[in-house]
C-alpha cells in the first residue's frame, strides 16, 4: 500500500529525470548544430524515449501523450539551456551528471510504473533498465552516433543492479521510499565508479 509521500517522492524524481535527460538531449544536439525545433526534439527522445517504450510493453498509452507537463519540462529545459549554454558547454562533467541523474531516477521510476502493473520482479528490474537507458539510445541514433549502451561503458548494467537493490528492498519489506532511494543511489555510484575507475565490460571479439 502506497502512501501520499510515496507516490509524490516518485513524481517528483519522473518530473527531475525528464529535466535531466532533456538537458543531457538538448546539449548534444547543439553540438551537432541542430536548430531549436531538431534540438527539442533530441531533448524530448531522450527525456522519453524510454518510458515510452516501457508504457507500449506495459499495455498503457505513453505518459506523455496523456499529461501535457513533460512537453513543458523539456521546452523548460530547451530555454534553460539557451540561457545558460556557454556555462553548461564549459563543465562538461556537468551532462555526466545529468545524465547519470535522469538514468537512476528513470530506473526507479520504470521499477515502481512495472511493479503496480502487477507484473514480476524480473519484468520489473528490465523495465527500469528500458525506461533508464533506451532514451540515451534514441538520442544518440539521432544524433548518428553509437549508443553508449553499446559501448564497454558500465551503463544499462548499472540500471539493473539499482533494480536489483529494489527488489531486494521489497522482498525485505522496507518502505517503498527507501527502497526506491536505494536503487537510485547503487546506479549513481556504480556509474560513477565506473567512470573514475574505468570499469569496463569485456569486448566481444572475432
Amino acid at each position: 500500500m502506497h502512501t501520499y509521500l510515496e507516490i509524490n517522492f516518485v513524481t517528483v524524481i519522473d518530473f527531475i529525470g525528464t529535466f535531466a535527460f532533456a538537458i543531457s538531449g538538448i546539449r548534444l544536439a547543439s553540438e551537432k548544430n541542430f536548430d531549436l525545433f531538431g534540438a527539442f526534439i533530441v531533448g524530448m527522445a531522450t527525456a522519453c524515449g524510454g518510458g515510452t517504450i516501457r508504457d507500449v510493453f506495459l499495455g498503457n498509452s505513453p505518459f506523455w501523450m496523456t499529461q501535457w507537463v513533460y512537453l513543458a519540462i523539456t521546452a523548460f529545459a530547451l530555454l534553460v539551456y539557451i540561457c545558460s549554454h556557454s556555462f553548461i558547454n564549459r563543465i562538461a562533467k556537468t551532462m555526466f551528471t545529468f545524465d547519470t541523474i535522469g538514468l537512476a531516477l528513470f530506473t526507479v521510476v520504470g521499477f515502481e510504473k512495472t511493479i503496480n502493473a502487477g507484473f514480476p520482479f524480473w519484468a520489473a528490474n528490465i523495465m527500469g533498465m528500458m525506461t533508464g537507458a533506451a532514451g540515451g539510445v534514441i538520442r544518440d541514433i539521432l544524433i548518428n552516433e553509437v549508443p553508449l549502451i553499446f559501448r564497454r561503458d558500465i551503463y544499462a548494467l548499472a540500471c539493473a543492479v539499482g533494480g536489483i537493490i529494489y527488489t531486494i528492498g521489497i522482498v525485505l519489506e522496507i518502505p517503498d521510499l527507501w527502497a526506491q532511494l536505494g536503487c537510485a543511489a547503487a546506479v549513481i555510484i556504480i556509474r560513477l565508479c565506473a567512470v573514475v575507475y574505468h570499469w569496463q565490460l569485456p569486448i566481444l571479439r572475432e
